[in-house]
């Protein structure tokens, strides 16, 4: 615990809900880059995320350093952890056949599978199904490593009802552009993992202050997406090399899925349906999928026919 609190980016993490503006637009600008704030000066730190330097030095105080040096070396210091990792792996993994690598890594995966059947809050999961079926909108947001989940839950919910809003930005501003409509009718699912994104978070603090539904599939009880969460679907995500194991949040969000089609079967099969005669009608998978009718490839049959006709 003691490791936990001098580390900056969990300090940063605990105290962001009780920051001013300022200091929550100094944290997320150093959570997301982190590795050129590390040698910035507290005045161009300040200019950069436009706010004055002792604003920043203001901020570095209140994590708990002595001043903005102090700080600065903690982040270094942080960020040379996170560079390590790569060595880090080697030691672990030097000596293994890739077969050994191959049964390690997956056995991992079993075991965070595992733990989060384990620590999944089953009325947490009921409550997100009913939220997601009555919401007028759902916005899904996921920033970088959690970007091909958000991309996934997208397409399964698409299928299953409509207006479905999959925010994709490289900036809190965009982010906000794309929420503008966002109230107490509609819901938001923030993804995120250490290292845990403050764009994601702002995103989830503007949809609770609009007093939308909010639901975070994050990975314990200490992330910092829980703040603005009424809904915390947990699923253990270790970094077991220099990237992080996205086997449970998946396999979570493969159960969301599930469970809400057998909520609205006939929905389901409607939209599927209607899908298949779009499909059809515009021959939109004649070019890369193979269908055989009467022993006779299906590429381009419509068109054979309009020849024929001719």
């Amino acid at each position: 615990m003691e490791q936990q609190e001098h580390d900056i980016i969990t300090r940063m993490n605990d105290r962001y809900m009780k920051m001013s503006k300022g200091h929550k637009a100094i944290a997320a600008y150093i959570s997301d880059h982190y590795e050129q704030a590390v040698f910035m000066t507290a005045a161009r730190l300040g200019e950069t995320v436009g706010v004055s330097e002792s604003t920043v030095v203001r901020f570095a105080t209140g994590l708990g350093y002595g001043g903005y040096p102090e700080f600065q070396n903690a982040l270094e210091e942080w960020v040379r952890s996170k560079l390590n990792s790569v060595q880090k792996i080697g030691a672990k993994y030097g000596k293994s056949t890739q077969s050994e690598i191959l049964h390690s890594v997956l056995n991992a995966d079993i075991e965070k599978i595992q733990d989060t059947i384990v620590n999944l809050d089953a009325a947490a999961f009921e409550a997100a199904v009913d939220i997601i079926l009555e919401a007028r909108t759902i916005y899904l947001v996921g920033i970088r490593s959690c970007e091909p989940l958000a991309d996934f839950l997208h397409f399964y919910l698409n299928m299953i009802r409509g207006n479905i809003v999959l925010v994709k930005t490289t900036s809190v501003s965009e982010m906000f552009e794309q929420m503008i409509r966002i109230d107490e009718q509609d819901a938001i699912i923030g993804i995120s993992f250490p290292r845990y994104s403050m764009r994601t978070l702002k995103a989830m603090e503007f949809a609770n202050d609009r007093n939308a539904k909010v639901i975070t599939i994050t990975d314990s009880i200490h992330s910092p997406m829980n703040l603005y969460s009424s809904c915390n679907l947990l699923a253990r995500s270790d970094m077991v090399s220099i990237v992080d194991s996205l086997v449970a949040p998946l396999s979570v969000i493969n159960a969301l899925v599930v469970a809400l089609c057998l909520k609205r079967p006939e929905a389901v099969k409607e939209n599927l349906e209607m899908l298949e005669r779009v499909w059809n009608n515009y021959q939109v998978y004649l070019n890369d999928e193979i269908n055989f009718i009467d022993e006779e490839p299906m590429l381009h049959y419509p068109l054979k026919k309009e020849e024929k006709r001719r």
